[in-house]
């Protein structure tokens, strides 16, 4: 498309600009498009129209490679690469820097200091600057990290934490014996009776109530490191032969350590993580270092305190330091003053409420980004294409001005700004708009617009258009539901929770609204989810094997909250979060929704099948009848590149189809089992119109929004956004009697607004079924159409916690103090 004129542009349409023609990456169709460089470039479109692979897929992966071929080949192979794009050129493009929001493999040693490098900096304030004990010898930097073998404390590893074993955990039920369960911790089966008779061989008493057993011998039982050897005669069974055998005895302490530690079943692991506590290192008191470096202090405060402040509180206790004219070397004022400076920029961010130390694992995917993004503004950088993934995302209204300041700083410091963006407001600031569309997979994929934002409305194809200039009044609201009953939590201690008392409304849709760090994400995904899965026996299980989910740290036990009323109106919880649905490309949508089940049996039940004796079975391509054996039913196989890092390529025996050629010779009014798997639903629920177990799955798939999708497409493949709506879709086709409650955190993340529509009438009609939702959200729309809201704050961190305003939008649009108010008014007026 050829650049409108626009006097704050380059005026000649050849110079200033990035031009791609013929981009085929994904669903886009040969696209040609002019994208102004030195400017903020906003990329929209619906979910799965081709927005990100215009931005990331193609003009970012081109500037990789091109990066990548000044690379020397050896040192090529050790840089993770995006791959070759598919367009035919691109001219006019500069370096660039790409910021999404995927997020490394979770570690605890990974921190906001460490992401953002602040920690580096602290820790040679305190090398250089810091006050030793008189005679102590001066430490390097290194010392001061928990992270490093000269820092680290010996107990806990610089983890700071210590999992252990108590009586209370081992044994929940003292009032039963140990014939009966009473060691809960011990494992099920035969393995658990096996230790029972040793017990017994070794003369305890296996039929006594526990705690009438002498204390002596519990603690021997449940903690002892010894492992003595016996003959077992087991119990004579009438119906087969039992011989004496030699066990060995293992302590309830000893295999739930060994098993948490070393067991490769993630369902073992999560079983012997429920008998663990975890608790601060009594070596180091939770602070992770070592004595000699805990007893050097900054401003009378030892590394551990400082980096525990929330950002904005380490800026003050810093600040006199980087103003001081009398420091002799001017080493700690030129520190102090590089720290506050770079603060700074992350309290414009609105993440001025994280502690230096807050581990990676627990921040949302929109604050990494932002943390990332205050890096690159302090790295100095000139003439780069930052390529950004929503930097809005997770983002309070509120805080949505001072993300503009920053990318404007950016834009001015000579660089320029590709983002893939959904928010309105960041929309409607941007210099450029590339919509992209119409609608989502194989009907989208064009450009409908590139040009000033003005320029937008006058594209009736646009989706986005409507919400950028909203040109009807909005519609009256609904009446609020009225609840059937409440949700009490009292005593709710966690995080900035402090003996926080709060009130859910069941029947009713809710919003939990506040600032980033507030304690909603605590509140609602945190305590209440933990309160109503003790009470309905939920379980957080995998999406792609079922089995409980790797844990990442044991939790501290101890009840969510002191009291809890109105459980038993609850019959089921239903947590709809953005975690992906499997971890290899062998979980994929069909597998996950169970729609592949009845695919195969249509394909069993086929007469050519049948007469061969193919089974169900025989079309999975997990099963070894039915695989390609090549690439054991993957679709690919590995290349090894000398000097160059592998790749994948389709497998040359199935061509990617991932069966064999017998199992291929089964069809299906024309089709095979691969063609179906690479059917968009869309075209699949066309295609599988007359199968009713199949049309179901696939009707709620196209309801939320996902008719783009192919069936076979890897879980891999999928965002957060849409592993959560597959999730819901899965949800949905289930029939369900009872009240259930359905936890939903910023279910709106990664969405247009007119996916958000969609989503939304799924989930009002869950209410309207009888069901209770509760989501955490910053899209004031989803608020303000919410039956009830509860607002924390008033800030983030130390600042929030308490819930400011609670009832109905308007109620809560209209209270004092709350940031979320104005924001909330202006959505009802139909201005947000």
């Amino acid at each position: 498309m050829t650049p409108m004129n626009d006097p704050a542009l380059p005026a000649d349409p050849s110079a200033g600009y990035v031009r791609v023609r013929g981009a085929r990456v994904h669903n886009l169709r040969g696209v040609d498009v002019d994208i102004p460089r030195d400017a903020l470039v906003v990329f929209t479109g619906v979910s799965g129209s081709g927005k990100s692979s215009l931005a990331f897929g193609t003009v970012y992966a081109e500037a990789q490679r091109r990066y990548f071929e000044s690379v020397a080949p050896y040192a090529r192979r050790l840089i993770h690469q995006v791959g070759a794009p598919k367009v035919e050129e691109i001219t006019g493009l500069p370096p660039a820097v790409a910021l999404e929001q995927r997020r490394s493999a979770p570690t605890s040693r990974s921190s906001v200091g460490t992401v953002t490098t602040l920690s580096n900096s602290l820790r040679m304030l305190f090398s250089r600057a810091g006050t030793y004990p008189e005679g102590a010898a001066r430490l390097d930097s290194d010392a001061f990290s928990p992270n490093t073998a000269a820092g680290a404390c010996p107990e806990c590893h610089g983890l700071g934490r210590v999992h252990r074993v108590t009586e209370e955990s081992l044994v929940p039920d003292p009032s039963l014996s140990i014939r009966d369960g009473a060691i809960a911790a011990w494992p099920g089966a035969w393995q658990g009776k096996n230790l029972r008779d040793i017990l017994a061989a070794l003369g305890h008493d296996v039929d006594r109530p526990w705690r009438e057993l002498p204390r002596a011998d519990r603690d021997w039982i449940l903690f002892t490191d010894e492992q003595p050897v016996v003959t077992v005669h087991p119990v004579r069974d009438a119906e087969r032969i039992q011989r004496p055998y030699q066990g060995t005895y293992m302590s309830a302490k000893r295999y739930v350590l060994h098993t948490f530690a070393d067991s490769k079943s993630a369902a073992l692991r999560a079983r012997a993580e429920r008998h663990l506590v975890s608790g601060p290192c009594p070596a180091c008191d939770g602070r992770r270092l070592r004595p000699e470096a805990l007893a050097v202090t900054f401003a009378g405060r030892d590394i551990a305190a400082l980096a525990a402040l929330p950002l904005s509180g380490l800026a003050e206790v810093l600040r006199p330091a980087a103003t001081d004219d009398g420091d002799r070397d001017g080493v700690a004022a030129t520190l102090a003053k590089d720290l506050v400076a770079r603060i700074e920029v992350l309290t414009e961010l609105g993440l001025g409420y994280l502690g230096m130390d807050r581990p990676t694992p627990t921040l949302s995917a929109g604050e990494l980004q932002r943390l990332r993004l205050a890096t690159q503004l302090r790295s100095g950088l000139f003439g780069v294409v930052y390529v950004l993934d929503e930097p809005s995302a997770g983002l309070h209204p509120a805080d949505s001005a001072a993300l503009l300041t920053v990318l404007d700083r950016l834009k001015a410091a000579g660089n320029s700004l590709f983002v893939v963006e959904h928010h309105m407001d960041v929309v409607r600031r941007a210099d450029w708009i590339v919509d992209v569309g119409p609608h989502a997979g194989e009907h989208g994929g064009r450009v409908l617009h590139s040009g000033p934002v003005a320029g937008l409305a006058e594209v009736a194809e646009s989706a986005t258009r409507r919400f950028v200039f909203p040109d009807a009044a909005p519609p009256a609201p609904r009446a609020p539901r009225t609840p059937s009953g409440s949700l009490r939590l009292r005593g709710v201690t966690r995080h900035n929770l402090r003996d926080l008392d709060a009130e859910f409304p069941l029947g009713v849709f809710t919003a939990v609204t506040g600032v980033s760090g507030s304690g909603k994400s605590t509140l609602v995904s945190q305590v209440l989810a933990e309160v109503v899965g003790a009470h309905t026996g939920a379980e957080d299980k995998d999406g792609e094997t079922g089995e409980p989910r790797e844990p990442r740290e044991p939790r501290e036990h101890g009840p969510a909250a002191a009291a809890a009323e109105g459980l038993a109106a609850i019959d089921r919880l239903v947590r709809v979060d953005q975690r992906p649905i499997g971890r290899t490309p062998r979980s994929n949508l069909a597998t996950y929704t169970g729609l592949f089940d009845a695919v195969r049996k249509v394909f069993a039940a086929t007469d050519e099948a049948r007469a061969r004796g193919y089974t169900v079975g025989r079309f999975s391509f997990n099963v070894v009848a039915g695989r390609c054996e090549v690439c054991q039913g993957e679709g690919f196989v590995a290349v090894e590149l000398l000097f160059l890092p592998g790749t994948y390529a389709p497998c040359t025996a199935c061509r990617g189809a991932r069966y064999n050629p017998e199992t291929l010779e089964i069809t299906y009014r024309g089709a095979t089992i691969a063609d179906v798997l690479d059917m968009t639903v869309d075209a699949a629920a066309g295609f599988l119109a007359d199968v009713p177990a199949a049309l179901r799955g696939l009707r709620t798939l196209q309801d939320v929004g996902l008719g783009y999708l192919r069936l076979g497409q890897p879980a891999t493949e999928l965002s957060g956004g849409e592993a959560q709506r597959i999730k819901l879709a899965t949800e949905l086709q289930r029939t369900h009697r009872g009240h259930t409650l359905y936890l939903l955190d910023e279910p709106t993340t990664g969405l247009h607004p007119a996916d958000t529509e969609l989503l939304l009438r799924q989930l009002h009609g869950l209410v309207d079924a009888g069901n209770t939702v509760v989501v955490v959200e910053h899209d004031m729309a989803v608020a303000a159409g919410a039956d009830h809201v509860v607002d924390l704050g008033p800030g983030g961190g130390a600042a929030g916690g308490r819930i400011v305003a609670a009832g109905t939008p308007r109620d809560v649009a209209g209270a004092t103090g709350s940031i979320t108010a104005p924001y909330l008014a202006e959505a009802l007026r139909g201005g947000g």
